[in-house]
């Protein structure tokens, strides 16, 4: 019997999640490896050779390393799961004029759950993944929480607001108080040279070649026929030309729109009953307020109304100073000054320091007198 219990580690053959397999099977847990295939890029028409976690090569590492060290390893298939969810959601949201952000979905709704449906069957008490975040929980109420990885510029708190009380109850990050460089050092030390030195790709998984239009193309019958040729507009309906289609643009975007009007012009808004897609300048893309749906709170259950916290609109942004108030099922953020490009169907997550207190989808925007 295991010194600590027993622990299903999600394996992607990539560093982080090796690494994370190592470290737990040295510690005295039982480990026992799952890789998930989500998705078959073969199957979208795409003609960029399958990369990333889906790969027949990243299932025979995650494989190898676990034959290696002695532990279960077992792939299992939840491309259905995965098609039914997120890929829906991913093409919905696109014709809903909105942005999504897929791997929030795929982490909170499909691999947690398929994780612990696994571990159950397993008899596994735990489950382990090799995100950059920290698990904490609160003294006052047991409530669990994400907190931001040690490693700031590999931080993946953002990506995790929508994880339960359940599903954060049984997990560990044992890289989350590691640094990227250390966890490469320990992956030479364990003689892993390859492993170290692996690239890693930030490519939606299913969208390999980056090219999400493309991507909707395959997916709706007849989209390119029914949304091309509507217009360009100002914020006064001043039409400045025509556009390819609504769903192939998203807020904030400047290069791409195919028009030159003597200055740099941005998306600034899209209305898919109309298929317009409203331009501005810089300026016009800057809003104080929004609208948060979808909601998951972490640290606390609720919050008074003006709590402070710091808001994440993008993954990869230092967030703004703001204050939360609660409306009915939505979540309204007023910030303490301009922010630019807030951009329906991307995650908004409010951080008390370094803590998650919760996240959801941003509705909209709106300017505070």
């Amino acid at each position: 019997m295991s010194k600590h219990g027993k622990v299903l580690v999600a394996m992607s053959g990539g560093i982080d999640s090796t690494v994370t397999a190592i470290l737990l099977h040295e510690e005295g847990y039982e480990v026992v490896g799952i890789t998930m295939k989500t998705w078959d890029y073969a199957s979208s028409g795409g003609s960029k050779k399958e990369t990333g976690c889906c790969s027949l090569d990243s299932i025979n590492d995650a494989r190898q390393i676990a034959v290696e060290k002695g532990f279960h390893h077992f792939i299992i298939d939840i491309r259905e799961e995965f098609g039914d969810y997120v890929i829906d959601n991913f093409v919905d949201e696109y014709l809903a004029g909105r942005t999504p952000n897929p791997c929030v979905l795929c982490n909170t709704h499909i691999k947690w759950e398929a994780l612990l449906k696994r571990a159950d069957a397993m008899n596994c008490e735990f489950i382990a993944t090799g995100h950059y975040a920290q698990l904490k929980q609160n003294i006052d109420s047991s409530r669990f929480y994400i907190s931001k990885g040690l490693d700031e510029n590999k931080d993946q708190s953002y990506v995790l607001w929508g994880l339960s009380q359940k599903c954060m109850q049984r997990t560990k990050f044992p890289v989350g108080h590691l640094h990227k460089k250390d966890i490469r050092q320990m992956a030479k030390d364990m003689g892993y040279f390859d492993l170290a030195n692996k690239s890693e790709s930030y490519e939606i998984c299913f969208v390999p070649d980056n090219d999400y239009r493309g991507f909707l193309k395959r997916k709706v019958e007849g989209l390119e026929e029914k949304v091309d040729g509507g217009l360009f507009v100002d914020k006064n309906g001043n039409i400045l030309g025509n556009h390819k289609g609504y769903p192939f643009y998203t807020i904030g975007q400047r290069r791409g729109l195919g028009i030159a009007l003597g200055k740099p012009y941005f998306v600034t808004e899209i209305i898919p009953d109309k298929n317009v897609v409203i331009l501005g300048l810089e300026n016009e893309l800057e809003r104080n307020g929004m609208f948060v749906r979808n909601l998951n709170m972490q640290k606390y259950e609720t919050v008074d109304d003006g709590f402070e916290v710091n808001t994440k609109i993008r993954y990869k942004t230092p967030g703004a100073e703001s204050k939360l108030f609660m409306e009915d099922n939505l979540m309204r953020v007023e910030f303490n000054s301009l922010v630019s490009a807030i951009t329906p169907g991307q995650s908004a997550v409010f951080y008390e320091g370094d803590d998650v207190i919760g996240g959801g989808h941003i509705l909209n925007s709106f300017t505070v007198a």
